[in-house]
């Protein structure tokens, strides 16, 4: 995807376009992006430009190939409470086959028939590497330079690891906040003592997530954790603990599970960019358009409505103009790149804005330190570090997302995640120093011996994490400007400054559509998409 798609005329319009074509024009091809792309094109006559700064089809799901590995930036698991994603991914990629004969899948109390390589409603394929795997998902916290459950469960096995006395203290302190909790909890501190207590805190979620933000938690908005965890209590933990050994279900019908607890997901076999490098395919089959390496550098505004954008592709300036404009990208770069009047109150607000930003290292070894109790590898997807004396945050085991993520079965092949600003001396380390940095740190914690390390490459993600601190308080005021544009639709998680997950990404863009096609301007609806329960949640 490097050239320019069916070409434009000198005024931005596809070349050979009637007049009663109308244009849609996307910037990013990450799962909002190319997911609106492909609901305009199969459900209306507008047709879609997406205007891609990379070569990459994805965004931050894309899959990065390194010497026939493969990375997945963050780990994607492919499970929604929304029954309408689960069904487009259903319809891009089929599952994968067990057996010789017909079998079924479930999830959210729907059934659909497996027979041989389809999948009913799926396409039909005959590459065996064309489908969706089935996985177990398993997550651990490293701490003490011990494994813990996550999300932490009060077992038997937890409570030896932490001690008499340290599970004696959790225990006074959550019955303390049970009676006596915070009242209008306003920052992440108060939200997790609320739900967890305050010993249980400390323990385990205070330095984690100071390690990923870079501020203290009460300095972040308890938004976050109702976003994150709003239905995750150590009363639930303990309940999914007990019920979950009752459950007898092989499929991944787990509507009524937090996130946070949701034991199986399904994944592509050759990683989240794969299901997004077939759906841009499609785009373009259907008379769609994806540039890449086009960077947007001005929108064009005329009262209330976007009536271009400026973009620089090989060192020049084109000119897109359009009916509709979709925005992936960052809300501070959007507001800069307006021509429109901008109030002062909104552009403080967007100038206030921040993000961290992400690191991977991906680390290929012999073998790691850390065994299961047969001498094989270990099954976790990811691992967190919630060791304090290393700035690593997180872990990922490819091989356990996907075989096909290796190259070497008899490697291990990881993801060592960093959170940092672009300002931070870590982020400006070399890929040597960086990779050393990650090897010693794994090597001092005991989870592997750097000597076994083979090879290194490091990937660094600018704006990965949009921050609930900053100005994000008076995010309303943006949000009130921007959606007065009636013609333009903020998708995404940079596009609307929310930690969304893919699934909840793909549900912004498809109501997006469901406007248009509804001739709705207002935008209420797509802001109250939310990455818990079923995604409709009031701030507060």
């Amino acid at each position: 995807m490097d050239a320019l798609r069916n070409g434009h005329d000198l005024g931005g319009r596809p070349a050979g376009a009637t007049p009663r074509t109308k244009i849609a024009i996307i910037i990013g091809a990450g799962p909002a992006g190319l997911t609106a792309a492909y609901e305009l094109l199969t459900r209306t006559n507008i047709k879609p430009v997406i205007l891609e700064r990379s070569d990459a089809m994805g965004g931050l799901a894309r899959t990065v190939r390194y010497k026939g590995n493969r990375i997945d930036i963050g780990g994607h698991r492919f499970f929604s409470k929304s029954d309408r994603v689960m069904q487009w991914w259903m319809n891009q990629m089929p599952f994968e086959q067990n057996g010789s004969g017909p079998q079924k899948i479930s999830y959210h109390g729907m059934s659909r028939a497996i027979n041989g390589n389809h999948v009913d409603g799926a396409v039909d394929t005959c590459e065996s590497d064309q489908v969706m795997l089935v996985r177990k998902r398993k997550s651990r916290i490293y701490f003490l330079r011990q494994f813990f459950d996550y999300p932490i469960s009060l077992t038997g096995d937890t409570l030896g690891k932490l001690g008499f006395i340290r599970t004696l203290r959790i225990a006074c302190s959550y019955m303390k906040s049970a009676i006596f909790p915070i009242k209008s909890a306003q920052n992440l501190e108060q939200f997790f003592v609320n739900r967890f207590g305050r010993e249980l805190y400390e323990t385990f979620f205070k330095s984690y997530t100071e390690k990923i933000w870079g501020v203290p938690c009460d300095e972040i908005s308890a938004e976050w954790g109702q976003q994150r965890i709003k239905g995750l209590s150590i009363a639930k933990s303990v309940k999914h603990f007990l019920t979950r050994r009752l459950r007898k279900s092989s499929g991944v019908e787990q509507r009524d599970v937090d996130t946070s607890l949701i034991e199986q997901f399904l994944y592509p076999t050759l990683g989240p960019g794969q299901m997004w490098e077939g759906v841009a395919e499609q785009i373009v089959k259907m008379g769609g358009e994806i540039i890449t390496n086009c960077e947007v550098a001005g929108v064009q505004c005329c009262a209330n409505t976007v009536v271009s954008l400026k973009a620089i592709k090989d060192g020049r300036t084109q000119e897109f103009a359009g009916d509709y404009f979709f925005s992936t990208m960052a809300i501070k770069e959007l507001i800069r790149a307006m021509d429109a009047p901008i109030p002062n109150n909104v552009r403080e607000v967007s100038e206030g804005l921040l993000y961290r930003d992400f690191i991977t290292v991906g680390l290929l070894v012999k073998k790691l330190k850390v065994q299961n109790r047969n001498k094989k590898l270990i099954e976790d997807n990811w691992i967190y570090i919630q060791e304090p004396d290393v700035l690593a945050g997180r872990l990922q085991i490819f091989n356990n997302w996907s075989p096909s993520m290796v190259a070497n079965q008899d490697h291990v092949w990881m993801g060592v995640e960093y959170f940092c600003y672009e300002t931070d001396d870590l982020w400006k380390k070399s890929d040597t120093d960086m990779a050393a940095l990650a090897g010693e740190e794994l090597d001092k914690i005991g989870i592997l011996d750097k000597a076994d390390i083979l090879d290194s490459m490091v990937i660094r993600v600018p704006k990965t994490y949009p921050a609930y601190f900053g100005t994000f308080n008076r995010f309303e005021e943006i949000r009130k400007f921007v959606d007065g544009f009636e013609n333009l639709f903020l998708i995404g998680r940079n596009g609307m400054h929310r930690y969304n997950n893919q699934d909840h990404s793909m549900l912004t863009a498809m109501m997006a559509v469901d406007n248009i096609s509804a001739g709705i301007t207002e935008k209420a609806n797509l802001w109250e998409v939310n990455t818990e329960m079923e995604y409709h949640e009031a701030a507060k």
